[in-house]
């Protein structure tokens, strides 16, 4: 059985363990596993009150394909501090551009432009997860309904906040047949565009691992982007770990021969291959310099 849903953060491709367990964003460990604990009881067969057959089937399926793996995301701390980061860098990125995001429901809508945003949360929120798990058949609306609120509150409670309702681009003036047209307007910088120029500025203050988020976040989005791919190759070669980066180098030079993330990249892993190959000749003679980037970048193997 496929669940799919398509409101608030999982819009972006992300899947919103939050909504699915029906917790607060930035809830506690506790707290999270409080509720997993209900929802658990709720839909498993053992201990559901569910009736139909059918419900019991997707409730046995919303709690191990849904439930308990957001559950288990929270419950390592290394997993649970990386999702927290990628949620709030989510958010930040939303922010610099709402008109990407499409709202449907009413108190989603409600709380774009409440004043004390931070009740009416609370209070939706409980609302919607009092029932959210009463019909497994409805599981899923109710899901996305609170990831849509998830997803207006992280935009409301980030810091610098800009406003949250996304602002109409002015009218254009109508023209007639004596008056030139308006010259056209600049292209939109891209989501992904963005999303690189923060990996950049990232990687100035050696922030790797959030660089790292941001741009995996952008491939998915764009996953034939060249710059995209470049970038996390360097990354990963400035961080030692040039396995890591070479499928994106690869990637970034098949689209775009020229791409200078890519290439610096490749260049870096030359000069480490170089550098390897001088100290070892000291200990075995014959040893190439190609030997680090032939085995990367496909070389010939030795008969």
């Amino acid at each position: 059985m496929s669940f799919q849903i398509n409101q608030g953060l999982f819009q972006l491709g992300i899947t919103d363990n939050y909504a699915i367990l029906g917790v607060k964003i930035d809830s506690d460990f506790n707290a999270i596993r409080k509720q997993y604990m209900r929802i658990a009881r709720r839909l498993h067969p053992d201990t559901s009150a569910f009736q139909e057959a059918e419900e019991q089937e997707i409730g046995k399926e919303l709690l191990a394909k849904l439930v308990s793996p957001a559950y288990n995301k929270f419950s390592k701390d290394d997993e649970k501090r990386e999702y927290e980061l990628l949620i709030k860098t989510i958010a930040d990125r939303i922010k610099q551009d709402p008109n990407s995001i499409q709202i449907s429901t009413e108190s989603a809508k409600e709380l774009q432009t409440i004043g004390d945003f931070n009740q009416a949360y609370e209070t939706s929120l409980q609302e919607l997860v009092e029932k959210q798990y009463e019909s497994p058949k409805q599981a899923l609306a109710r899901i996305g309904e609170i990831s849509e609120l998830n997803l207006v509150y992280l935009m409301r409670s980030r810091p610098g906040n800009a406003a949250a309702t996304p602002t109409p681009p002015p009218p254009i003036a109508a023209t007639t047949n004596s008056e030139e047209a308006p010259p056209p307007r600049p292209a939109k910088t891209s989501f992904v565009d963005k999303a690189c120029d923060r990996a950049v500025q990232l990687m100035q203050t050696s922030n790797y691992a959030k660089a790292i988020l941001e741009l995996k976040d952008a491939v998915k989005r764009e996953p034939s982007h060249p710059r995209c791919h470049g970038l996390l190759g360097l990354i990963y070669v400035k961080q030692n770990q040039p396995k890591l980066g070479t499928p994106h180098i690869k990637k970034a030079l098949s689209i775009d021969p020229n791409q200078p993330e890519a290439i610096e990249a490749q260049q870096l892993i030359q000069k480490t291959a170089t550098t390897s190959s001088v100290k070892g000749k000291s200990k075995k003679s014959g040893s190439g310099s190609g030997g680090l980037l032939g085995r990367l970048f496909g070389g010939s193997k030795k008969k």
